[in-house]
C-alpha cells in the first residue's frame, strides 16, 4: 500500500490482514504511591512476552524513567552490541510522578536505546499520552528486544489485560497516517479514541540513522491525532530496524487518583498554585500558551545565539519571519493544547488545513503540529531558510517520515556549507543545488531519505560519517571538516551558538549522549547575565544543572513548568536561575506521591546515580574518555575569515583585553589563530575543574570512590571503570 492518504482500505479491512503471532494475558495491578513495581518485556525474535517484577534495590537506586531505562539496557547489552544488534533494547519508562493530572507537565516518557549515530546509550524525552496510559495498565517500563521477521504491531490492551503481537503488512508506516489509522482500528468508538496512543516511526527512519519515534494522542476538540517526538539519537531507526510498525496502548477510565499517591491533597494544592501562576504570569513572561517555543527565535536572534548558515553567525535580519508573530497568525489557537491532562502551560500548538507543496502529499491539506524552536532554528535559520510555511512543511515531513529535525537541520547546514565551499558538488549530490536558502533542494534531500535514494542516503548517515566519507572519497581537508562539522560523539548539535559561552561549550562537550541542550542550558547565565564568572562557578553549574535536569527524566516530568513560567518575585531570590520556589514544589510533590522523606540533596543524589551509571555505560561501549569531550571549534570560536570579520570589533577587543595581543597589523588568519589558542586553553582548564567537581579523574572517569559513595559500585560497573584507571 502506498503511503498516501487515499483511503484504499478502511481500518477494519486493514485489521483483517493482520496475522496474530502471540497473545497472552497479564494480571491487573494498580499503582501504589507512583509505582507498579513491574515491567513488561517483549522479545520480537521469539515472540516471548513476560511480566517482570522490579526489585526494591532497582527502585531505590534508579528511581524510574531514564534510570530504569539505563539499568535495563546496561544489563541487556555488551561492549560489542551495536544499534542493529538483536540484543539491543528499546525501553520506554515513566517515573513515579508521571501520569498525575493535577500538576502541569507530568506526561513525559523517557526512551533509551543504543544509538545508531553514537553507538552509545541515548535517552530522549517525549510527551503525549502513551507513557501515562501504559503506566496505568500496570507497568513502570516497557522493554523490547529482538527483531521481528516482518512488520509487527504490539498491542497492549489495558482494558482487557492482554498483549498481542501481530504482523501488519498493509498499513502505511508514515506517522500522520498510521497514528490516525490505528487509533480508529483499536478504539471501540469515537469516544474511545482518547484512550488510545500509538508509537510509530516513518519511512525516513528506515533509511537513515536519524529516526525518531512519534507518540500520538487524540485531540478531542479537533478530532485529530497529534504527535510528540522522542527525537534524539536515532531511536526511530532502531524501532524500524526491529520491524516494529507501531506500539499501541489502550487504557480507559483515566482519573486523577490512579497514581494512588500518599497525599493527594498536597498534590492538588501544589497544582492549583502552579495553575494560578501560569494564569497570572504566562502572558507577561514567555506566552507559551500562545507562542509555544517559537518566541525563542526572537530571543536567540536578539542575543546573537541563533544559528545561521551552519552556526557561522548568531543573527540574521530575516529571523523574525520565523518568530512568534508569524506563528501566532498560523497556529490554531483557542483550544486546549496540553499534551497530557491538566497541563495548562499548553505549549503543543497545531496548524489546521496546511497545504503541502512537495513530495507524496503535495496538494493535500493536513493537520500538523506547529514547529518548535529547535526545528525553526535547525531546518530554518541554520540552513539560511526564513519562510515560516517552508519550515512548517519541513517539520511536517520530518515528523511523518520519522526524522529528527535537529539532526536533519544540522546535517543539512553542514552539507550546504560544504557545497558552497566546493568540498562537494552537483555531481556528488546527484544534481541537488544545496546552497544555503534553497528550500526546494532541502526538501528533495529529505524525500530522498524517505525513499532510500540518492544523496539522501549519504546525508542520512549523519555529520560524523559524512566527514569521514568526504575526506576519504573526495579529498576534503579533515581538520577543516572537524572544525565545521557540528557533531560530538556522532550526535548533531542542538540549535544554540555557544561561541561566547564557555559554560555552554562545556555543557555540550561533557553531555553523556552528545551535544543536546536538555542536559543543561547555561548560555544566559554565563554570557548574558555573567552569573558564573569563574571556572569554579561554571563547574558548579555544570554539576548542578545536569543533575537537576536528569531528575525530570527519572520522574516523568517536563522541564517547561520549571523555568518557562516563574513566580513574579523569582528575580528577588538568591538563585533565580534555579527558580527555588519551584524546586521546593518538586520536593513536596515527590513526597506527596511516594510518601518517602525527601530533600533537595537527595534529589541530586538520585540523579547522580543515574548520571554516573550512564557515564560508565559510555566507557563500556568504547567512548567516554576526555578525548570525546572536545567540541568542534566552531562551537568555541570563529573558524573562517568570514566569521571573524562579521564580529571583528568583538574579537579584536578580546584579543587586546583578554589575550594580551595587539591585533593592529595582524592578518585575520593570525588573529583567528591567537584567539583559538586562548579559547582552547580555557576549555582545557574548564574540563579539569568540571571533572574534579563531578568526582571524576582528569580523563573523565568516575572514581571507584564516587561509585561507592553513590551505592552503585556493582562488580560489573567497577570492572568497567578499573579497565580505564
Amino acid at each position: 500500500m502506498a503511503c498516501k492518504k487515499t483511503g484504499i482500505m478502511t481500518a477494519e479491512e486493514l485489521r483483517k490482514k493482520h496475522k496474530k503471532l502471540h497473545e497472552s494475558s497479564f494480571e491487573p495491578k494498580g499503582i501504589y504511591r507512583g509505582y507498579a513495581d513491574r515491567s513488561l518485556y517483549v522479545n520480537l525474535s521469539t515472540n516471548e512476552v513476560k511480566v517482570k517484577p522490579i526489585s526494591e534495590e532497582m527502585k531505590k537506586k534508579f528511581t524510574g524513567g531514564r534510570g530504569y531505562g539505563m539499568k535495563y539496557l546496561w544489563d541487556a547489552v555488551n561492549p560489542d552490541t551495536r544499534w542493529d544488534s538483536p540484543e539491543n533494547e528499546i525501553i520506554i519508562a515513566q517515573g513515579p510522578i508521571g501520569g498525575i493530572t493535577q500538576y502541569p507537565g507530568s506526561g513525559k516518557s523517557y526512551v533509551v536505546t543504543i544509538s545508531p549515530l553514537t553507538d552509545l546509550p541515548v535517552d530522549s524525552n517525549v510527551g503525549g499520552h502513551f507513557g501515562p496510559l501504559f503506566k496505568f495498565c500496570g507497568f513502570d517500563a516497557l522493554e523490547i528486544q529482538g527483531k521481528a521477521k516482518e512488520d509487527v504491531i504490539i498491542f497492549i490492551d489495558g482494558d482487557n489485560n492482554r498483549v498481542i503481537i501481530e504482523e501488519a503488512p498493509e498499513e502505511c508506516v508514515n506517522s500522520h497516517i498510521l497514528s490516525e489509522t490505528l487509533t480508529e482500528m483499536y478504539a471501540d468508538s469515537e469516544e474511545d479514541m482518547k484512550n488510545i496512543s500509538v508509537v510509530s516511526a516513518g519511512k525516513g527512519a528506515e533509511h537513515t540513522r536519524i529516526g525518531i519515534l512519534n507518540f500520538s494522542y487524540y485531540d478531542q476538540h479537533r478530532k485529530k491525532c497529534k504527535l510528540k517526538q522522542a527525537g534524539r539519537g536515532g531511536i526511530g531507526s532502531v524501532f524500524r530496524n526491529k520491524k516494529i510498525k507501531a506500539i499501541v496502548v489502550k487504557k480507559s477510565g483515566i482519573k486523577g487518583d490512579l497514581n494512588n499517591p500518599a497525599d493527594l491533597d498536597t498534590i492538588i494544592k501544589l497544582g492549583i498554585k502552579l495553575h494560578k501562576e501560569i494564569h497570572d504570569n504566562d502572558d507577561k513572561q514567555c506566552r507559551m500558551r500562545v507562542h509555544g517555543t517559537t518566541q525563542l527565535v526572537d530571543a536567540m536572534n536578539a542575543h546573537d545565539l541563533l544559528p545561521v548558515n551552519n552556526f557561522q553567525y548568531g543573527q540574521h535580519p530575516e529571523a523574525p519571519k520565523l518568530g512568534k508573530e508569524s506563528f501566532e497568525k498560523m497556529f490554531d489557537l483557542g483550544k486546549p493544547d496540553g499534551c497530557w491532562y491538566g497541563c495548562t502551560l499548553a505549549c503543543a500548538h497545531a496548524l489546521q488545513n496546511f497545504e503541502i507543496k512537495t513530495g507524496p502529499y503535495k496538494g493535500q491539506k493536513v493537520f500538523t503540529d506547529g514547529p518548535e524552536y529547535e526545528t525553526l532554528a535547525g531546518v530554518g535559520s541554520n540552513c539560511g531558510i526564513f519562510d515560516p510555511a517552508a519550515v512548517t512543511e519541513a517539520n511536517f515531513y520530518c515528523d511523518t517520515y520519522g526524522i529528527d529535525t535537529i539532526s536533519f537541520g544540522t546535517l543539512c547546514a553542514f552539507v550546504m556549507e560544504c557545497y558552497e565551499r566546493g568540498i562537494i558538488n552537483k555531481e556528488i549530490t546527484g544534481g541537488l543545488e544545496l546552497n544555503f536558502g534553497n528550500w526546494e533542494a532541502q526538501m528533495e534531500l529529505m524525500h530522498q531519505m524517505a525513499r532510500g535514494e540518492g544523496f539522501g542516503v549519504v546525508a542520512g548517515q549523519g555529520v560524523h560519517r559524512m566527514k569521514k566519507l568526504f575526506v576519504e572519497k573526495y579529498g576534503a581537508d579533515r581538520d577543516f571538516l572537524n572544525d565545521i562539522g557540528m557533531e560530538m560523539k556522532g550526535l548533531e548539535f542542538s540549535e544554540y551558538v555557544s561561541k561566547e559561552s564557555l559554560a555552554q561549550q562545556g555543557g555540550y562537550g561533557t553531555a553523556n549522549k552528545g551535544p543536546q541542550h536538555d542536559e543543561n542550558w547555561l548560555i544566559f547565565m554565563d554570557m548574558i547575565r555573567n552569573q558564573i564568572p569563574t571556572f569554579e562557578d561554571k563547574a558548579e553549574a555544570l554539576f548542578y544543572y545536569p543533575l537537576f535536569r536528569t531528575w525530570f527524566s527519572i520522574m516523568g516530568l517536563c522541564k517547561l513548568p520549571w523555568n518557562d513560567i516563574m513566580p513574579a518575585d523569582n528575580h528577588l531570590t538568591d538563585e533565580p536561575a534555579k527558580v527555588p520556589e519551584h524546586v521546593d514544589n518538586y520536593v513536596a510533590l515527590y513526597k506527596a506521591v511516594t510518601g518517602n522523606d525527601f530533600s533537595k540533596e537527595e534529589m541530586l543524589r538520585q540523579s547522580e546515580r543515574v548520571y554516573n551509571l550512564q557515564k560508565v555505560f559510555c566507557l563500556k561501549m568504547g567512548k567516554g574518555l576526555r578525548k570525546y569531550d572536545y567540541p568542534p571549534y566552531r562551537a568555541v570560536g570563529p573558524v573562517t575569515v568570514e566569521e571573524y570579520e562579521s564580529r571583528s570589533e568583538r574579537y579584536d577587543k578580546q584579543l587586546k583585553e583578554l589575550v594580551g595581543v595587539d591585533p593592529e597589523g595582524m592578518t585575520t588568519e593570525e588573529k583567528i589563530k591567537a584567539l583559538r589558542k586562548y579559547r582552547e586553553d580555557r576549555y582545557e582548564t574548564l574540563l579539569d575543574v568540571v571533572y574534579e567537581r563531578r568526582g571524576w579523574t582528569k580523563n573523565a572517569i568516575p572514581t571507584v570512590e564516587k561509585l561507592k559513595e553513590l551505592g552503585i559500585d556493582y562488580p560489573d560497573v567497577v570492572e568497567v571503570v578499573k579497565r580505564f584507571l
